[in-house]
Parts: C-alpha cells; structure tokens; sequence
C-alpha cells in the first residue's frame, strides 16, 4: 500500500516493490525495493513524465531531501521523480553483518552479493518501470556509481530510457581495477598537494596525527581501531567541493592536553568515527572494487595492491623524513575489515568477492556505439573518484552522447550546483546548447 504525505511544496509517496535477486531465475527468491516518489505540489494531479534517480556508490540509498533542495527543485519543474533505494541500500533489503549470516557462511554470502551490481540495479529498474509509467521510458540521472549503472542500462535495456543524463559518473568501458587506481593514486596526490596550499599550517598537523597514531593504539569510542592508515583514508573528503575546508576543520583541534600529556580530543575522535564507519553502507565496502570486475580477472584488492607503486602514500616513510603526509581517496583496503566493527564480521565474505575470477561484462560497446537515447554527462577535469581521461574515452564510445566537461565542480557537483548541473545537461541532451 502506497503511502502518500507532504512536504514544503512537494509531494511524497512511499513505493515498494518486489523483484527477483537473480533476474535470470525470475521465479526463484526474491528481494523488496524502496523508492521514494516526488512531484511539486501544485503538479500533483498532472501527468507528467518520469526521471529516475540512481544513487552514487555504491551502497547508499537515495537522498533523503527535505523539500526540493538542490537538483531535486529543477527536476520537479518537469518531473515525477523516483528517488530510488538500489537494491541492498536504505530501506530496501538491506545487506550488512547483520543480514547478511541469513544467507549461510561467507562462501553464500558472496554469492548473493554478486547480485548487487549495476546489471542487477538496471534489471530492477526494467521490472518496476511498467508498474510506475505504465510502460513509457523514463529519464535517468545517474551520479557517480549511479553513471556506471547508466551506462550499463544503454547497454542492456536502452528501450526503457527517454534520456540519460550522468553527473561525475562515466566508467571506463574496459580497465580493471589495477588500472582505474594506477590512473587514481597520482590524482589523489595533486588533490593533497593542493590541499596544502591552500592550509599550509595542515602539513604539521597531519604529520603530528599520523606520528601519533603510528606510535600509539587508538580505538574510537564505536569500537573502530584508529590506525594511520585509516586516518590517511579520510582524504576521501578531498573529492568533494568543501571537502577541503572540511578536513582542515577536521585537523585544526585534534589534540587536547590531558593529564597524562596530548591526546586525541573526544571532539576530534567523534567526527573521525563517523566519516570513517561504514556501519550505515556496508555494502560500499564489500562490493565497491566488484563494480570493475568483468572479466576472468580477479580484482583481488587492487587499491591495496597498486598503492605500493606509489611509496610517497606510506605514512611512516614520510614521516621518517621531512615529506607532507599524503591522505589517500575513496578506495576500499582489507585493513578495513579488521579496523571497522560494523565490516569485521564480513572480512571473509569480502576475500572471497576479491579473489572472484567469473565476473560478467557489465557494458555493451557495440550497443553504446549504436546508441539512440539522447544522452549528456557532466565529466569534472580532474575528479578524484573517477578519471577524465577514462570517462572521456567512454564519452566517444556511446553515439550521440554530449559532454560538459568544467572545473567548476568537483565529484559532488551535482549536489553542490543542482539546478545549474541539471539545467545544463537536459539542455545538451535535447540540443538545445
């Protein structure tokens, strides 16, 4: 039963919706979907079309918006918008540590996570779409992981599309992981550096922590271990367009003086803790190196393996000299399993997806090369999180489709310049810029 209600000038509706785990057993288990209905209040009782919105990720459900904040106000200008939980994500079946030992021990459970994929979320979007438009193609904005999953749904079910709209989110068609993060490590490194010019006084502090860390064990009050490599991990913040006024906040009080001599401050662990837990998407760690795998090449902890390449990231070697400390990005390492309560009961089951050698193909050059839909993708110069000269290649590769490419962003774009992102994109897809 569908559940409607308001919020300043929109209205929401509550769907759900049953499909398949696996779409090629379609009568076998199946899994429940959340997704969260939106139209502008004074367009309540009109028939509008449809946008689906996919997630970045992967892992997260949809944004929960207060009102039409953002690229949610332009979208509603035009559109019902359907904010959709990916499958495993917010209120749809959740996948975490503790669902997950429903399925058996680590060997099932890797199993079933090999369903949470970008096929698998284009599969469901094909099953629900009928049930929501009544059969006509919707729009897709697709963010970061929510692009990979759009370029998978031109390359397996473009009929169901009206248009394609990407922010941050073209993957490389081909690469494998080895290669995604041999591209990422030196574009972390210029994020760092600049991160330093701008807050020259966070060389010494970032130094001053990690020294710390290195000599001393650190447990959060969630239980998470504080090691220096997790501490590095918080460069993530990096890829986003406040992110580095962030982590300077973040540096800027980490110590207090306590009786016994400086320590961590409680403040600065609080918010340490939660930036680095994974306990509300689990499912980003797990899988979020699978969403590279499509050949009989195991990713096999590819960031883990490709920073040794790059001996400026090792903390204790700068540290034994005088070299800034370097943060790292988004990439998931198997340290992470033994670091974070909410992953530490999962460590097997995530082994078992690295050492995975019969991934599928996820994308359809032929089809992209063929491509009908009318498409347009924000690709920001120098993302951290997904690389220029990767999403450019792809950009060529898929027929018709129209780039933006700014500096004007960094990876959260969207978020940070909604209406402006989207206003442009729909204007390039409909040739209209």
């Amino acid at each position: 039963m569908s559940v409607s209600y308001r919020q300043p000038g929109v209205v929401l509706t509550d769907r759900r919706f049953t499909v398949p785990l696996d779409h090629a057993d379609p009568t076998g288990e199946t899994i429940e979907l959340y997704a969260r209905e939106a139209v502008a209040s004074d367009k309540a009782h009109q028939d509008l079309p449809w946008l689906v919105y996919l997630q970045g990720g992967p892992g997260f459900g949809a944004n929960r918006f207060v009102g039409r904040p953002s690229w949610l106000g332009r979208a509603l200008k035009e559109y019902r918008v359907l904010l959709l939980d990916q499958r495993g994500t917010g209120a749809s079946t959740p996948a975490n540590r503790q669902t997950l030992p429903l399925r058996g021990g680590p060997a099932e459970q890797a199993d079933y996570l090999t369903h949470f994929r970008a096929d698998a979320i284009v599969r469901d979007c094909e099953a629900i779409r009928p049930e929501v438009t009544g059969g006509a193609p919707w729009a897709v904005l697709g963010q970061s992981f929510g692009g990979f999953c759009t370029v998978a749904y031109l390359s397996l079910a473009p009929e169901g599309l009206s248009t394609a709209l990407i922010t941050g989110g073209l993957p490389s068609l081909d690469a494998h992981a080895d290669d995604v993060y041999r591209a990422a490590y030196p574009r972390i490194e210029r994020k760092v550096v600049a991160h330093y010019a701008r807050y020259p006084q966070d060389v010494e502090r970032a130094r001053r922590i990690a020294d710390h860390l290195l000599s001393h064990d650190v447990v959060l009050p969630n239980g998470y271990r504080f090691t220096v490599e997790a501490f590095q991990s918080l460069g993530a913040m990096l890829g986003a367009g406040d992110g580095s006024h962030r982590l300077h906040f973040l540096l800027e009080d980490a110590f207090v003086r306590a009786p016994h001599g400086h320590e961590l401050s409680d403040a600065f662990q609080e918010q340490a803790q939660n930036l680095l837990s994974y306990a509300g998407h689990p499912l980003y760690a797990l899988v979020h190196e699978a969403i590279y795998g499509q050949d009989t090449r195991p990713t096999d902890w590819s960031a883990e393996r490709v920073r040794a390449e790059f001996p400026r990231f090792d903390a204790a070697k700068a540290l034994a000299g005088d070299e800034p400390l370097l943060f790292t990005g988004e990439s998931i390492h198997p340290w992470m399993f033994d670091c974070d309560p909410a992953l530490r009961p999962l460590r097997e089951t995530a082994q078992l997806l690295a050492a995975r050698t019969d991934w599928t193909p996820l994308y359809d050059p032929a089809r992209l090369a063929a491509n009908e839909v009318p498409a347009a993708a924000a690709v920001y110069h120098d993302d951290m999180y997904v690389d220029t000269a990767h999403a450019l290649t792809t950009a060529r590769t898929v027929r018709g489709l129209r780039t933006w490419v700014t500096d004007e962003f960094e990876h959260d774009g969207v978020r940070a310049g909604g209406p402006r992102v989207l206003d442009r994109l729909l204007a390039l897809a409909r040739d209209e810029a």
